[in-house]
């Protein structure tokens, strides 16, 4: 795996830490940022070789899911029990967008305002391992109401390595690859949510702006960059 940042996880605190990331698989994205935060941890500059820093790892790392997917099978429902907050999304049920939304359940953002204190908290703010679907709102409020440190995480490779669950490999050879960024910075008073939202999105790379023409002289490098994760 291709790391870059980890000596941002070093510099954070212990508490009111929230991860937003793209998603491409169910469960693969979650168990890299374990161990990449883990590694990183113990000192690890940029790899998960050595896997030393699994013995008394930080325990206190949570994820946001949706609990239809955690309720989906027997390892989901084993998975749960690690760390997992589950929410019922409002916009979709049995796989299917709904198009009543439903109204939010309160005990769902108590539960992430009660991890933030606790520890760090990661979660994927599109709610879909689809590319460059909206980012949910809910995500912008838990921002702007609980002040979290905000760490923005970009992963790629994960979608054709495993399964959409990321629980099987189903592809080897590719090259994942795991940037994490700077902490991003809110106005909390001027801010509006849709202002928030906005930011997530480039900070994540899953703003329409990254869908625009692509220069041809980058259409190049990522060209060279496909063939070294194909190696």
């Amino acid at each position: 795996m291709q790391i870059d940042g980890s000596e941002i996880i070093r510099g954070l605190p212990d508490t009111n830490v929230l991860f937003i990331s793209n998603h491409q698989t169910y469960f693969a994205d979650v168990v890299a940022m374990f161990h990449v935060f883990n590694a990183s941890l113990k000192g690890r500059e940029d790899t998960i070789k050595n896997l030393g820093y699994i013995w008394q790892p930080k325990m206190n790392i949570y994820y946001v899911a949706a609990k239809e997917t955690m309720e989906s099978g027997l390892l989901p429902r084993i998975m749960a029990y690690v760390g997992a907050i589950t929410v019922e999304r409002t916009w979709r049920a049995q796989g299917k967008d709904v198009t009543e939304k439903r109204e939010v359940n309160p005990n769902d953002t108590e539960n992430i305002r009660i991890a933030l204190n606790d520890g760090w908290v990661i979660t994927f703010p599109q709610g879909t391992t689809k590319s460059f679907k909206p980012v949910r709102k809910g995500t912008a409020h838990i921002i702007k109401t609980y002040k979290p440190i905000v760490v923005p995480i970009v992963i790629d490779g994960f979608r054709r390595s495993f399964d959409k669950k990321g629980l099987r490999m189903k592809k080897k050879g590719i090259l994942q690859s795991f940037t994490i960024k700077e902490p991003l910075v809110f106005d909390y008073e001027k801010d509006t949510i849709e202002k928030i939202v906005e930011k997530v999105e480039y900070a994540i790379e899953q703003h329409a702006s990254f869908l625009k023409v692509i220069p041809a002289e980058e259409i190049e490098n990522i060209e060279e960059l496909n063939k070294k994760r194909n190696f």
